[in-house]
């Protein structure tokens, strides 16, 4: 957590040291725009609402779209916002790639553009994120001692953009240090209960001696530990980001459910907009602010939340 401290206190540092600029310039209400990759998310949700409550602290108005994984809505989206004038544009992007575009024709409007959880290719000011690999090393790691540093495992991967890639990078790193751990199986659950469920039954019955599964989300984990449960097989499961669901159910008897890297949702909002509004009044900001995750086991679940 030292290093999320010291974000934190650099992004107040930046605003303060830009407030000097901004109080010499005609009062305004500031428009904060973010897109979402998806709202259907708890994760999400909670950024939202975030934002909501950070931007009415300081007389901010804000819009916010979900672009529900489409790209091309997603850059739609971002040109309502520019033609809305909006200040600042909070982007989470469905593509990293993809989205390129939107973030040129936004500084071209003179925006100041921060990409928030997934970074975005473009001339973005700066990304505020999850230490992804760190995440799924993390949750790897506690998942292989507590199969004994041995036996079969299998990856629920998702979607392919970098925070997802990063999350099995740092599980595969992790499993690698041992001999006797063997990744069986990799498949999409899409980071949605309903095909985790599916996914991971599949697997179930593919590989009889399985001991292990690391999700890269809370949100297909539950569709996982479903399956789990109705198989009645000992297999552990790890995943990322630390729902309120998956707290929960983490805290059950027995349950198989051992541990989640947990993300910071609302800290990734406040930096993110502390870093756009030390941009927006002058300051000189990072390129990237890493944010630190953490291990929650059934021990800390019970006093952890977002």
């Amino acid at each position: 957590m030292k290093n999320l401290l010291k974000a934190t206190a650099l992004t107040a540092a930046l605003v303060c040291a830009a407030s000097a600029a901004q109080a010499q310039a005609p009062k305004q209400p500031l428009r904060i725009g973010m897109t979402f990759q998806e709202l259907n998310n708890p994760y999400f949700v909670t950024m939202k609402q975030a934002l909501e409550e950070a931007a009415a602290s300081i007389g901010a108005t804000v819009v916010t779209t979900d672009a529900r994984h489409d790209v091309a809505k997603q850059i739609g989206d971002v040109e309502d916002m520019i033609q809305k004038k909006v200040d600042i544009l909070l982007l989470n992007p469905t593509d990293s790639t993809g989205v390129q575009s939107a973030v040129r024709s936004a500084k071209k409007a003179g925006l100041v553009v921060v990409a928030v959880d997934a970074n975005a290719q473009g001339p973005v000011d700066s990304f505020v994120g999850s230490k992804n690999t760190d995440a799924g090393r993390l949750a790897c790691e506690y998942l292989a001692k507590s199969i004994g540093e041995k036996g079969d495992v299998a990856i629920l991967d998702g979607i392919p953009v970098v925070p997802i890639l990063e999350r099995v990078k740092g599980c595969r790193e992790a499993l690698a240090k041992y001999p006797g751990i063997k990744v069986v199986s990799t498949q999409n659950g899409k980071q949605e209960r309903a095909t985790a469920l599916t996914v991971t039954e599949n697997i179930l019955q593919a590989n009889k001696d399985l001991k292990g599964i690391f999700s890269v989300n809370d949100g297909g984990s539950m569709g996982a530990l479903a399956a789990i449960d109705a198989s009645g097989k000992d297999v552990k499961l790890a995943s990322v980001d630390g729902a309120p669901e998956a707290i929960k159910a983490m805290q059950k008897p027995g349950s198989k459910f051992i541990a989640t890297t947990a993300q910071y949702p609302r800290d990734q909002i406040r930096l993110a907009i502390g870093i756009a509004l030390a941009k927006k009044w002058g300051a000189n900001v990072p390129a990237a602010v890493p944010v630190d995750v953490k291990l929650i086991d059934a021990e800390g679940a019970k006093t952890f939340t977002w």
